[in-house]
Parts: structure tokens; sequence; C-alpha cells
């Protein structure tokens, strides 16, 4: 009887488990195209935002019909709403540069009749063409991690959903030095919007919703309508990961605060170029009565645009740059002030001189009116 013998070697199943487990290297999620019409898509209207915008009504009409017909074309896609564009960009301000796609959403438009698609330059989008940038999805996130870069968890990863503005985002914008100075609306630039966490770590990742650029336009919009000189509009504070948003509560960052979710910034107005808040109203300081002049905008611009409805707070402390705004557009009113020293009312000075001496404790209903009229103004919501 013959009997054969075999070499037994650790190299074959060590290549196969390897390769089970190492999942290949991704490509690039960045790509960049321009869209050659320009008929512009209402995405401000809606939660999904991230719309490409097709050449024209026809173009529409077909993405629409291919969405009835064919199963594979994504139905965010096909829900695109139109609203007046101007003679450069997008939505109601017309002054939208960018759109910020899933990679099946992109593909569903690519194949549709009358959707004029072209490779776009990376470092010099022109103010005459949209520039879409496909996100990388959010279970690509592996725990705080992507690519490197750390975001942390959101609120819903921890079970805090609070409504459905507060879910988790749908992907991420790859940010590189090669496309951070791509411009995303009329007075904007993408690196306005990233986190300040992590100078040195490339790629970065960002959250930014096409609503909130729309918002900021018209806000310098109305400004400039009004006579405030609103060119010199700055980010102090853009999207923040939720990490670097948890390192800052103890600067009043709010737990859940909307700059995570991509469609909050905190903003002032620099006339002068030294970084720091003008005297908008020409009293010759800076106060919170300058910032009350950019509220007035927002409450016009939502007054006009009730789709564009958010929180504004107004923040008069004298940091880096000095008194600067919260505005959001969070799908609901909220209101709040941080910063403004409300003195004692004159009801509360009066209990105080009649409460007799020998009190050793003021009843519980001048306490709470001591204590609420010693609170910093606030009304209606928390700071986010």
């Amino acid at each position: 009887m013959t009997y054969s013998r075999f070499r037994f070697s650790l190299a074959v199943p060590t290549f196969l488990i390897l390769t089970a487990i190492i999942p290949p290297t991704p490509a690039s999620a960045l790509q960049l195209y321009s869209l050659g019409g320009r008929t512009g898509s209402n995405a401000v209207a809606n939660h999904v935002d991230s719309l490409p915008t097709v050449a024209s009504s026809g173009g529409a009409a077909s993405l629409a019909a291919a969405a009835a017909s064919d199963s594979s074309v994504s139905t965010a896609a096909a829900k695109i709403l139109f609203s007046p564009a101007g003679e450069k960009g997008s939505g109601l301000s017309g002054k939208v540069f960018a759109r910020f796609v899933m990679p099946e959403d992109w593909i569903a438009l690519a194949s549709i009749p009358g959707a004029s698609v072209a490779s776009a330059s990376v470092s010099a989008a022109s103010p005459g063409a949209e520039t879409v940038f496909t996100m990388r999805s959010f279970g690509q996130k592996v725990r705080q991690w992507l690519n490197g870069y750390r975001l942390g968890y959101w609120p819903q990863e921890k079970g805090r959903v609070r409504s459905e503005a507060y879910k988790n985002p749908d992907g991420f914008i790859e940010v590189t030095p090669d496309n951070e100075d791509t411009r995303v609306s009329e007075h904007f630039r993408l690196r306005d919007f990233v986190s300040h966490d992590q100078k040195d770590v490339w790629p970065k990742y960002v959250v930014l919703r096409e609503p909130l650029l729309d918002k900021l336009e018209l806000v310098i919009e109305d400004l400039n309508d009004h006579g405030v000189n609103a060119e010199g509009l700055r980010i102090r504070s853009g999207f923040r990961t939720p990490a670097h948003n948890f390192a800052v509560r103890g600067e009043g960052s709010a737990r859940d605060s909307r700059h995570q979710f991509g469609d909050a910034a905190d903003v002032y107005i620099d006339q002068e170029g030294n970084g720091k808040m003008s005297d908008l109203n020409g009293d010759g300081k800076v106060s919170f009565a300058d910032v009350k002049m950019i509220l007035d905008a927002v409450e016009r611009v939502e007054a006009r645009y009730p789709e564009l409805v958010g929180g504004t707070g107004l923040y008069a402390y004298a940091g880096r740059s000095g008194p600067f705004v919260h505005i959001d557009v969070r799908g609901v009113r909220a209101r709040w002030v941080r910063g403004v020293y409300k003195g004692r009312s004159r009801r509360v000075v009066r209990s105080h001189k009649t409460t007799p001496k020998i009190s050793k404790a003021l009843p519980a209903s001048n306490t709470v009116a001591r204590s609420a009229s010693t609170t910093r103004g606030r009304t209606s919501a928390t700071p986010e």
C-alpha cells in the first residue's frame, strides 16, 4: 500500500484570513463635477438637501420618469423642487455653487438624459458652474474615526435622538489641501466650515448643508439692502466634529449642537479686515446693538422664506472676534441671548430693602425673582 505525504504550510490559510478581514483600500470619495446648466433646484426646502441640479426642467422631468420606470434610480434624487435661481448659482439666493450628494444620487443623475455633465478643476471652480461633491457615507465611519480623522460620536449613536433633525448625517465631504479653497457659495469656501481641531490631519471631513449656505447669503444680501455693508461676514465656527464639540463644552457649546449636523454657523461682520466684529450702527463702539442688527436681518429672511427657519443666538462675549451671532436652519424657530447682563429689577430691590433684618433667609418667591433678574439674558431656547 502506498501512502501520499502532504506538507502543511501556514502561508495559504494566513493569506486567506488576511484577505477576508482586511478590506481593499477605498478609492478617494471626492469627485468634483461641473453641471453645464443653470436651473436651480430648491434644495433648501428639503431635509434631503444634497440633491443634484439638472440642466433643464426637461432634465427634471426625465429624472422623475426614470425614477418611475427604473428602480435603480434613487428616489431621493428624483425629489427635486425648483426655485428661481440667480445668474450665477442656485438656491433661493441664487448664490449657492455646491451640491453635496451621495454616490448613488450622482450615478442616477449622470444616467439621466438632458443632464449635462463634465469634469471640472478642483482648484478653480468658476462662479458660473456648480461643483458637485460626492460624499463618503456615514457607514464608512469606524467608531470615532474616518480615514484617520477623528469625528467622535453623534447623538443618535449614543441613543439620543430628540427629533428627525438629530439623526446621523448622511455622509461626509472630504476636504484636502487641493480642494479646500473650492467656492461653495458667493461669499464662502469649503475651508470656512472645517472643524477647528486636528489642523495637521489630512484629509479632513465636513458635514455641510446647502440650506445653511443659502440662508447666510440671503442674510448678507438683506443687510446690504438695508444699508449695512455685510460683504465682510465671516465664519467664526462652522462644522464641529462631535469630538471637538465635546472639547469646547466649557465655552458654551450645547451637547447636541447643530454645528455637528452641518446646518449652523457662528458669524460676525468684519468690515475693517482685522478679524473682529465691526461697529455696524456707527455709535463708536462694538456692542450687543451691532449683533442685534444681524438678528433683524435673520428675522426678515425667515419671514420671506419660512423653509429656512431656524435658531439664532446672540453672543456678546468679548472673545477673539468680539460679539457674534449663531445662525442655523434646524427647521423650527428658536432664539436666545448670551453675555448680556440684566440688572436687578426695581421689584427685587424694593423687596430686599423691606426684608426684616431678623430674617435669615429670603422667601422662596423672592429668591427665584432675584435669581431670574441676575441671570444673563436668554429667550426660548438652549444655545446650539
